[in-house]
C-alpha cells in the first residue's frame, strides 16, 4: 500500500495541507495514519475522499452540510453481499436531503449568475456601440 505524505495528499487532493490539518481538527476527516515519525500518512482511499470533500466544498457546500454528509462514513466502503440496504436508507434519505437542498441552493445562485451575465453582455454592447458611433463621426 502506497502511503502519502501531507504535502503529496495535498498536492494529489487539491486541498492544502493547512485545510487538511482543519478539517481533521473540526473533525470533517477521521484522524490519518501516522507514520513511526509521527508525521500523517494518506493512502489512496483517503485521497478518494479527500477529492470528493473538494468537489463538494467547489460546489458552495457549507462545512457544515458536507460534515453532516459524510459524519456516517462511505457507504460503499460498509455494503457487502450480506448487508441488507434497508440499514443504509435513513443515511440515505439524509444524503438526499441534504444534496436536493444544496441543488436547490446552486440552482439560484445559477439564475442570480445568469441575470448578471446579461447585465455585464448589455453593458459590454453598449461601449462596443459607444466605439463604434465614435468611428463613424470621425
Amino acid at each position: 500500500m502506497v502511503l502519502y505524505s501531507i504535502r503529496e495528499a495535498a498536492e494529489k487532493s487539491g486541498i492544502s495541507s493547512y485545510t487538511l490539518r482543519y478539517y481533521e481538527k473540526m473533525g470533517l476527516l477521521p484522524p490519518p495514519k501516522r507514520k513511526n515519525s509521527g508525521f500523517r500518512s494518506y493512502t489512496d482511499k483517503d485521497i478518494r475522499f479527500l477529492t470528493f470533500l473538494k468537489s463538494l466544498k467547489e460546489t458552495g457546500m457549507s462545512l457544515d452540510d458536507i460534515n453532516e454528509f459524510v459524519k456516517d462514513g462511505c457507504i460503499f466502503d460498509k455494503i457487502d453481499s450480506n448487508s441488507e440496504l434497508t440499514q443504509f436508507t435513513p443515511t440515505i434519505n439524509k444524503r438526499i436531503e441534504i444534496l436536493n437542498k444544496h441543488l436547490e441552493k446552486m440552482e439560484i445562485k445559477k439564475r442570480e449568475l445568469e441575470a448578471v451575465m446579461a447585465t455585464t453582455r448589455l453593458k459590454l454592447d453598449t461601449y462596443y456601440s459607444m466605439l463604434n458611433e465614435e468611428v463613424e463621426n470621425k
